[in-house]
Formats: C-alpha cells, structure tokens, sequence
C-alpha cells in the first residue's frame, strides 16, 4: 500500500484548508484511515481517523473545525480544516490500518503516506 498526501499549504488563522490521502497498491475499503501531525521537537499525534462505515474520531482540540471523509471508490480520504488556528500548524501524515477499528496511536497503524505541512499563521 501507497499512501500520497496531499493539500495543505500557509493561510492566515482563522482560514481553512484541506489534506487529502489517495492510497493505492489495494484497495481500503474496509480498513482505518487516518490523520497524524507532527509539530518540530514533538510527538505525532492522532487528529482524525474514519473506518470503512464512515464512522469517524477526532482528536478533542479539532472538534467543531476538522471533519474527515473518505471516498472508497477512489481509495481517498479528505481532512477538512476550519477556523484554523497558529497551533494546527504541523506536519500533517495520513496512515492506514488493515483492521476494522480506529486506533489513536501512530504505533498501530501499518501504512503511512510522506508528511502534507500546514501553517497558520496569526
């Protein structure tokens, strides 16, 4: 599995942006898809996954502004990012896992695409 990220770019707070994650190698339909970031000198940190029934989570600070959605016909997956804020600002990966369960570690999940940056600027 490939993963190819997508979007992203500089805007000003309070602007919006989208990361999109287009998979190939197989198909992704039943399995998690997911948003990480990663700001200089910290952790990746989960954001937002979505499983193949379009039931999704998302981290508490991105409640109300992110949403993320999936296409399984054309194996992506989009993370829609409003009223962004200076500390959205990271390196944005989106990640795969084969199982059926939305996971918030980096750790479980297999695949990961090149990371997609976002700064927010105040």
């Amino acid at each position: 599995v490939q993963l190819q990220a997508s979007g992203g770019g500089s805007v000003q707070a309070g602007a919006s942006l989208s990361v999109s994650c287009s998979a190939s190698g197989r198909a992704l339909s039943g399995s998690v898809l997911a948003w990480f970031r990663q700001a200089p000198g910290k952790e990746r940190d989960f954001v937002a996954a979505i499983d193949g029934n379009g039931i999704s989570a998302l981290t508490p600070s991105v409640q109300g502004r992110f949403t993320i959605s999936r296409d399984n016909a054309k194996n992506t997956a989009t993370l829609q990012m409003n009223s962004l804020k200076p500390e959205d600002t990271a390196a944005y990966y989106c990640a795969a896992d084969l199982s059926r369960t939305i996971h918030f570690k980096s750790g479980e999940y297999h695949y990961w695409g090149q990371g997609t940056q976002v700064t927010v600027s105040s």
